[in-house]
């Protein structure tokens, strides 16, 4: 019986030995784990919600009108100016047809308001003419009326004393009198050819006020011409740039609106990582800091980079319904901030094969 009972007592001593040992060995293990992570955590900031992002370009199209044709599939790689799809044009060359028309008839109107002036132009110098012959012969007019007026003067001295006879008065009298009525009918004359002369100017006038609104509408008519023109480029939708067609949802002898967004292009020229820190990660965060990144994606991969940017407001700011602390019980939540990071290793070939969306563990050095 001493037997079993020292048997039962030593294995009761080894297992609190074994107890021992392995407490300690998790005592220390949890210390070592605890102060490791401690250390690490003075010198860096860590967060898993963070993805990959690249610029994606929307298709819109500027016109509205029935697609014929497309030319892309989807995932499929479009270089800028790739033909995407087309729309039916018919219309629009219709209008370019009945722009090219009008501008042809505002021409046509100019060329015949110059025409019109010219003919102005061309029957004023004769006018002007007659004005300055008018003036000359009135000149001439009142040199004879002064001589005639001379003359019956002293005709009329003369047949006071009865030096002349009758009829010798009678003319120097009827002289005068001619005298006076044809520089009355010289003075009508150029009356009526500055009439004509001033009418002919405010005609003149006209047809430059119509050449003026004529070359307007031409102007005018120009500009429609080329919108027309324009408008019917837009029925060819090319790609903006070099990049990746999303899933294209398009068909054939479907109706697109101007300005809606029909499918995406994701450009090739750059790629990078928004990670949303905590607002008590963010304080020790700055601009330049080196970060390790890994994708889940290729793991066991690191990538380099560096803390290029952060936003100018938490993510809840730009949501569609930001929060309104002021309304309600409030309850507070640690927000997020979203911090850029751009990729610094040239040489990595596996960055161009990340895609948007990939979500990324990562790991900034704060020293």
């Amino acid at each position: 019986m001493s037997t079993g009972a020292e048997n039962n007592a030593a294995g009761t001593q080894k297992k609190n030995k074994t107890f021992l040992i392995i407490l300690i060995v998790a005592v220390i293990a949890g210390g070592w784990f605890g102060i490791s992570k401690y250390i690490h955590g003075q010198h860096h900031e860590e967060t898993d919600d963070a993805q990959v992002e690249a610029n994606i370009s929307p298709v819109i199209p500027r016109v509205s009108g029935y697609v014929v044709s497309i030319r892309v599939k989807d995932n499929q790689r479009v270089k800028k100016g790739d033909t995407l799809f087309i729309l039916d044009d018919r219309d629009f060359k219709l209008r370019v047809e009945a722009a090219e028309a009008a501008l042809a008839t505002a021409e046509s109107n100019v060329a015949a308001a110059q025409a019109n002036a010219g003919a102005a132009h061309a029957n004023i110098a004769p006018s002007e003419a007659n004005v300055s012959t008018a003036d000359a012969q009135i000149e001439t007019a009142k040199i004879n009326l002064w001589r005639a007026n001379e003359d019956f003067k002293r005709y009329e001295n003369l047949i006071k004393d009865h030096s002349i006879t009758q009829q010798q008065y009678e003319q120097a009298l009827a002289a005068k009198q001619t005298a006076e009525k044809q520089l009355q009918v010289l003075q009508q004359q150029k009356a009526q050819a500055s009439t004509q002369v001033s009418a002919i100017g405010r005609q003149s006038n006209a047809t430059a006020s119509q050449i003026g609104v004529a070359a307007a509408t031409v102007k005018q008519r120009k500009v429609d011409v080329d919108d027309a023109k324009l408008n019917l480029s837009y029925t060819v939708v090319i790609a903006p740039e070099d990049g990746m067609v999303s899933k294209v949802n398009v068909q054939n002898g479907q109706f697109v609106q101007a300005g809606a967004a029909l499918f995406s292009i994701v450009l090739n020229n750059e790629t990078w990582i928004v990670a949303n820190f905590k607002e008590t990660q963010y304080g020790r965060i700055r601009e330049g800091q080196k970060v390790m990144l890994e994708i889940d994606a290729f793991p066991g991969h690191e990538f380099e980079g560096v803390v290029s940017s952060a936003s100018p407001a938490t993510g809840a700011r730009f949501a569609l319904l930001p929060p309104d602390n002021a309304s309600g019980n409030f309850v507070k939540v640690v927000q997020r901030l979203p911090v850029k990071i751009e990729f610094t290793n040239a040489q990595d070939t596996l960055v161009k094969r990340l895609k948007a969306g990939m979500n990324a563990d990562v790991d900034v050095h704060l020293d």
